[in-house]
């Protein structure tokens, strides 16, 4: 497809229409890195704002694709349209997702209002790369009703699943060391809703206990206090009571004002990472071009200026920072 701007305005109001030739389209278009992503995401923004975001997260293998799926079936009983963004690891070799859409949410496929797409994690820490955030978005502007987003999985770092999701589930297995890594590691610090997936495990009341005492550790400022709920995917036990949960945490959260502001907290730590992002490529970019800059790194390599100075010389002479606001 040419990239100009009719083009671009013809593929934004397909996508828009719900098209899904168009909204494959986009998202690759966005996964590529291509020059004409940002024009369409500019067209596209207006459009978006709608969708209920659920963010699934939890250590590898603990279930998470086959409870997404059993959560896509419990919105589309409600007739709500739905798109599954599934965050794999990415190949070294390619970039793309090593798991393809063909073994996910296989029951899924024919029904022409759910939208299901595996994007890899290109390296990024969290298991959420840039463009998974806005092809986020190009499923909100196409009229989805619900977007899942089902995270790699990768420790603490999965607490960055919190800045794209209006509510955020926790799966975790009993019996599973990842799970108790998870559980040290601070990750309980980012769900709204706890799920215990292979509640037949003879451990698995014993970690709901565990789960709730760390809770009782834990403040709530919003009010909502995270269930833990038992759950067998694979047969959809507690799958129903889940999607309960998650409905319920989304309205008393718009009802008490906290689901408005963490969508505005949100959308300032997107622009504050884009921000961010930009001017590194721009300072790796120029490392060697830009004799001043060069000479900066060079100086430090030389140990002639420390870290924290060489920063400051940078901001003042590269970007012209006024020195009393470094």
């Amino acid at each position: 497809m040419p990239t100009n701007r009719i083009d671009t305005v013809g593929l934004a109001k397909r996508v828009v229409n719900g098209d899904k030739r168009a909204v494959a389209r986009a998202i690759s278009l966005v996964e590529n890195r291509d020059p004409v992503a940002e024009e369409l995401l500019k067209l596209l923004f207006p459009h978006t704002g709608r969708a209920q975001r659920i963010g699934i997260t939890g250590p590898p293998g603990v279930g998470k694709s086959s409870l997404t799926s059993g959560l896509v079936s419990a919105a589309r009983a409600q007739d709500k349209s739905v798109g599954v963004i599934s965050v794999d690891p990415s190949s070294p070799f390619t970039q793309g997702a090593l798991l393809g859409d063909r073994i996910r949410l296989s029951e899924h496929f024919l029904d022409s209002e759910v939208f299901i797409r595996s994007m890899g994690s290109r390296g990024h820490l969290g298991g959420l790369a840039e463009s998974t955030v806005e092809a986020s978005l190009v499923l909100d502007a196409a009229g989805k009703d619900v977007i899942f987003i089902e995270t790699v999985g990768v420790g603490q770092s999965e607490i960055e699943v919190v800045t794209i999701s209006d509510t955020v589930v926790l799966v975790l297995m009993p019996g599973s060391g990842d799970s108790i890594q998870a559980l040290k590691a601070g990750v309980m610090e980012i769900p709204d809703i706890i799920v215990v997936n292979k509640k037949d495990h003879p451990q698995a009341e014993q970690m709901i206990d565990e789960v709730y005492g760390m809770l009782c550790l834990k403040g709530q400022s919003d009010g909502w206090i995270p269930p833990v709920l038992g759950t067998q995917a694979q047969t959809g036990e507690g799958v129903p009571e889940l999607w309960e949960q998650i409905e319920a945490h989304i309205a008393q959260a718009k009802q008490n004002g906290a689901f408005h502001l963490r969508r505005e907290r949100q959308l300032e730590q997107a622009v504050m990472a884009l921000a961010v992002k930009r001017m590194a490529g721009r300072l790796q970019r120029e490392a060697h071009s830009n004799p001043e800059l060069a000479g900066i790194l060079r100086s430090v390599a030389e140990r002639n200026t420390d870290p924290l100075s060489a920063v400051r010389l940078i901001l003042t002479r590269v970007f012209g920072v006024r020195d009393e606001e470094v």
